[in-house]
């Protein structure tokens, strides 16, 4: 049986954190392993995310916790609001807080994000997906919690499909068949996207068959120009809309796009 999501992340942490030789409440002798009850509360409006993740890492430390939770997983949530609370031994509730916090900030701190970004492109065709811009070793549980936010599914690896970028388009040469010969090389079954920054990029693209368009920090406006040359057969042409990038920039290309197309907007985290 496949382990839960976010098992392996939490056992590393545990490990890092060394959660089982925690000095100081050794201190407390037998008074460690009685009954605790711990409120997690939040300090401000966000979107929920991690809750599982959570209720792992006590489990871990103690089999008999018990991780209520007070508010669904992506559900916003109100400051001073209790969103969960733990019962088990105080050595667990000890061990595992900070653990837990830094997982449930992550996380709920990646969904609100992209709750903010669906928001903003409500009304459009357009999605919110995420990227393989994550940190090292905590990539599946970040683009759960783009799901956990609303986004869709993306580029999880470099196997799952080809993404055409600009350091392949400088290894290529300037050769505008050069694009459609490699891509014959690729496996039946498997997506390629294609990015572009300029006209002639576009154009090799377009010749070489590619259905789907990466615009990479273009403007509305340049989104639009080249949607319209792409023409109804490219339904998926993407805008790339990088971290820092405010949300009604996000709302302005979403806007760009076709109706009934299903293009998508990432936001890189």
């Amino acid at each position: 049986m496949a382990d839960a999501l976010g098992l392996e992340e939490v056992r590393r942490a545990l490990a890092e954190d060394h959660a089982g030789e925690d000095v100081t409440t050794r201190l407390l002798g037998p008074a460690a392993h009685a009954p605790a009850t711990a409120r997690f509360v939040a300090e401000d409006r966000f979107v929920v995310a991690g809750l599982p993740i959570a209720k792992l890492i006590f489990h871990e430390l103690d089999p008999q916790a018990c991780f209520e939770c007070h508010t669904a997983e992506g559900d916003w949530t109100a400051p001073e609001k209790a969103f969960a609370t733990l019962r088990a031994s105080g050595r667990a509730v000890l061990a595992g807080e900070r653990v837990a916090l830094n997982f449930l900030q992550r996380l709920s701190g990646v969904a609100t994000l992209t709750r903010r970004a669906v928001d903003a492109v409500a009304g459009t065709p357009a999605r919110i997906t995420h990227t393989r811009k994550t940190t090292p070793g905590l990539r599946a549980l970040e683009q759960y919690a783009v799901r956990v936010g609303g986004g869709v599914d993306n580029r999880a690896s470099l196997a799952d499909a080809v993404l055409w970028k600009d350091n392949h388009w400088a290894l290529l040469g300037a050769r505008r068949s050069a694009l459609t010969d490699a891509l014959r090389e690729v496996p039946p079954g498997v997506p390629i996207a294609v990015e572009v920054e300029n006209d002639q990029q576009l154009e090799a693209a377009l010749a070489a068959g590619v259905t789907h368009i990466l615009a990479d920090n273009q403007s509305p406006e340049r989104i639009r120009v080249w949607a319209r040359r792409a023409g109804p057969d490219h339904a998926a042409d993407r805008s790339h809309v990088r971290r820092g990038r405010r949300d009604s920039h996000i709302h302005r290309c979403a806007h760009t796009l076709r109706s009934g197309s299903r293009d998508e907007v990432r936001r890189h985290r």
